[in-house]
This record gives structure tokens, C-alpha cells and sequence, in this order.
């Protein structure tokens, strides 16, 4: 945490307030970074029209207040607010103390389907543990902006997209877990199944034991860890194992890889191989340049 605040007083002190992502490229990018930056003394803002772009606003010290349909929130440090485009909103330092903040604004013509597939479909107010690399990564984000000439704009995008992903992973909404501690509750479970995926016999009550909870429970930690149940994520896992057998060349038959990915049964492989990958494992075996061996 130290480290953190010394890179935020070394970026205040060199007057790192925003930076503007401008691209030189042909084409605009499916996800870009519009704006990013580290407001010392954030100043109030009121937007009766929201802002055109996405926009993440996290506190750095003090604490802001937003007004969204008449409803006031509180953002003090560890908590970040993303407003999607178009939604009416104000804030300001609660108080009329100081408030710090960071932000970085984006768009592009995925960005909103991106955000869909990590569940994320309207403004969220999330928080972190002090531990999540959340603040750290935007702060690297800033720093690069003001030590490169990024005219392609595809660094940021890079960045941007891992920044995304951290809030999904560990940004907690609600008073619930954040994916990140669902992932360290299965994380004994999930080392178990990659020794033992190849057993035919495993259940949902064999894979609850394992961390001595009720079935229940451990698919509910799936769904939000992975948006799969227990059972599902096995049948993923199998079809992985089974893959990799596969295009690394290994000679035994698809019977065997059968057997050996938890079927007894060589056609109900076949079968659940076409369900998941859409093609059969002799079709995927020619794709590898590999002979198929039954």
C-alpha cells in the first residue's frame, strides 16, 4: 500500500492531472481509452446529459458523493463507480473537503458486449480488498500514457481490457464475495479435479466433500466464479485433457483418451466431444495433422 501512494504523490508532483488518448490509426479501435488521469482536487461535476463515454472514477483520498436518479452514493477510498454512456449524474467531495481521484474514460464498438460477457451491463458502485491490484494496474495505465507516444492507441487497449477484467475479479458489489475469493474457496477443489478428472465415477456430492460444503453451495460458487455449475466445469475440464492428449501427438486410440477423460463409454465421448467442440475427436485429430487412431 505504501508503494501505491508514493506512485500516486510522484504522479501529483509531476502535475499528471489528465491525459488525452488520441489514435492515428485507419481504423477505430473495438476497445479505446479516451481519457486517464489523477484528479488531485477532483472539482465538482454535473452532467445532465452523462458523458459520452464509459467512465471509471475510483477514490484516491478523501470521499466523493454521486447523485444518480436521486439517489446519493458514497465513494470513499477502495470503492469505484462505472457509469455507462448517457446516464445523468453528479458528484462531488463530500463535505466540501478534499477528494482525490483516478479515472479513465472509453469506448469502441465492443466495448459494451466486452463488458456483457463479464457480466457487467449497467453502472456498478464496487469495492476491494486494500490487497487487489485493482488501483495498482491504473496506475501503471496513467504512468505509461505520460512516458509513451502511443499514437496506435493499441498499448492502452491492452491495458485497458486487463483493467476491466481485475474489476470483474476482484471489484465486490452488494456486500458479495468478489469473483477472486469464490476462485480461493473452490482453489483446493480445482487441484483435485486436475488429478482426478479421469475417474468415471466423480459426483457433485464427491466434488461438495472436498471442501465440506453442501452441493448446493459449491454450484452456486461456480456460477459465480465461472457461470457454470460444478458438474459443467468437470465436462469442460475433460474435454481440455482429452485436447491436449490429442493434439500433442499422443498415439493412444480415442478409446483410450476416452477412458481416460472420465467416459466409459467411447460413443458418449464422441457424443459429449461434438456437443462441446462442435466437431468430432477424428475431425480434430485431422485438423492437428494427426492420424486417428479407434
Amino acid at each position: 500500500m505504501e508503494q501505491i501512494i508514493e506512485r500516486i504523490k510522484r504522479l501529483v508532483e509531476g502535475q499528471q492531472r489528465s491525459r488525452y488518448m488520441i489514435t492515428m490509426g485507419e481504423y477505430e479501435l473495438p476497445l479505446y481509452v479516451d481519457s486517464i488521469g489523477i484528479n488531485p482536487e477532483q472539482e465538482p461535476i454535473d452532467r445532465s446529459k452523462g458523458y459520452p463515454c464509459f467512465h471509471w472514477l475510483q477514490t484516491v483520498e478523501g470521499e466523493g458523493e454521486f447523485e444518480l436518479n436521486g439517489i446519493r452514493y458514497s465513494l470513499p477510498p477502495g470503492n469505484g463507480s462505472l457509469l455507462f454512456p448517457g446516464i445523468p449524474h453528479s458528484y462531488s467531495a463530500k463535505g466540501g473537503k478534499k477528494w482525490s481521484t483516478m479515472y479513465v474514460t472509453f469506448g469502441g464498438v465492443l466495448a459494451a458486449s466486452m463488458l456483457a460477457s463479464l457480466g457487467i451491463r449497467h453502472t456498478e458502485w464496487l469495492n476491494w480488498n486494500e490487497d487487489a491490484p485493482i488501483t495498482s494496474q491504473l496506475i501503471s495505465m496513467v504512468e505509461q500514457t505520460g512516458q509513451d507516444d502511443d499514437r496506435t492507441g493499441l498499448d492502452a487497449s491492452a491495458q485497458l481490457y486487463r483493467f476491466l477484467t481485475m474489476i470483474k475479479i476482484y471489484g465486490q458489489k452488494g456486500g458479495r464475495s468478489s469473483v477472486f475469493q469464490h476462485l480461493e474457496k473452490l482453489d483446493p477443489l480445482l487441484h483435485w479435479l486436475d488429478v482426478h478428472y479421469g475417474d468415471p465415477d466423480i459426483s457433485l456430492t464427491d466434488m461438495a466433500e472436498q471442501l465440506e460444503i453442501s452441493p448446493r453451495y459449491l454450484n452456486s460458487l461456480f456460477r459465480q466464479a465461472f457461470g457454470i455449475t460444478a458438474y459443467a466445469y468437470l465436462i469442460r475440464l475433460r474435454m481440455i485433457k482429452a485436447k491436449e492428449m490429442m493434439s500433442l501427438g499422443d498415439k493412444r486410440s480415442i478409446k483410450e483418451i476416452a477412458q481416460l477423460s472420465g467416459y466409459r463409454d467411447p460413443s458418449h465421448f464422441i457424443a459429449a466431444f461434438g456437443k462441446s467442440e462442435g466437431i468430432t475427436p477424428e475431425q480434430f485429430r485431422k485438423l492437428h495433422g494427426l492420424t486417428t487412431v479407434l
